[in-house]
């Protein structure tokens, strides 16, 4: 997680094969998985939908001391980030953003090299959740890093407490690395390598989140 103190909160080999429909490119943020969902770029017309997934329980819990300061970011491009909205057949369904936390303003990850990305995700309503609806997503934000050549890891960091998560990117093929303190909070640090993202993604596991 990218912490709001700097109004923040915290791409693939498969694509042509998995995920793409008629013209849309892993370049382009208007992606569409197989399943409908689509990924496009979040602005200041979505100001009120993030603010209130801000209210939700399972959001608070994942997240429970940042403020995203969605008024100001979200009129914000920096080179380093983006914001997407995860849409199914058009109604938005979630958040993602990915940073290169190397040039990430704040440095919230502290000094760490070049080449590397960092997600954070997050379902909008309880509804949605263990639907695949978060598995899909996640592959998406994936596919977009690792399309990048230079990309070499992506990195992620989940609260400490957060046991369902850690489950999650587990299945994903993310590996634990260290437990770390961010501000307030306790985050276990998971990674993926591209190597192991082609190994997942060659086996294309069916996940529920």
């Amino acid at each position: 997680m990218v912490r709001k103190t700097a109004g923040l909160r915290t791409e693939g080999l498969n694509w042509l094969r998995n995920n793409t429909s008629g013209s849309e490119s892993p370049n382009n943020p208007n992606m569409v998985a197989q399943n409908g969902i689509r990924l496009r770029s979040a602005d200041l017309t979505d100001l009120s939908l993030l603010e209130y997934w801000d209210t939700q329980r399972h959001n608070i819990e994942s997240d429970p001391n940042d403020d995203w300061n969605w008024n100001e970011e979200l009129g914000r491009d920096p080179a380093w980030r983006e914001q997407l909205i995860a849409e199914l057949h058009g109604r938005p369904i979630g958040f993602i953003q990915i940073i290169d936390p190397a040039k990430e303003e704040a440095h919230y990850w502290g000094n760490v090299p070049h080449n590397l990305r960092a997600i954070d995700i997050w379902i909008g309503e309880a509804t949605d959740l263990r639907k695949g609806y978060g598995t899909e997503m996640m592959r998406l934000a994936l596919d977009r890093c690792f399309n990048d050549p230079l990309v070499e890891e992506v990195l992620i960091d989940p609260l400490a407490s957060n046991t369902r998560a850690h489950r999650f990117y587990e299945r994903l093929g993310l590996r634990y690395v260290e437990t770390r303190s961010f501000g307030k909070d306790v985050c276990f640090v998971y990674r993926l390598d591209r190597k192991d993202w082609i190994s997942f993604e060659k086996g294309s596991p069916t996940l529920k989140e």
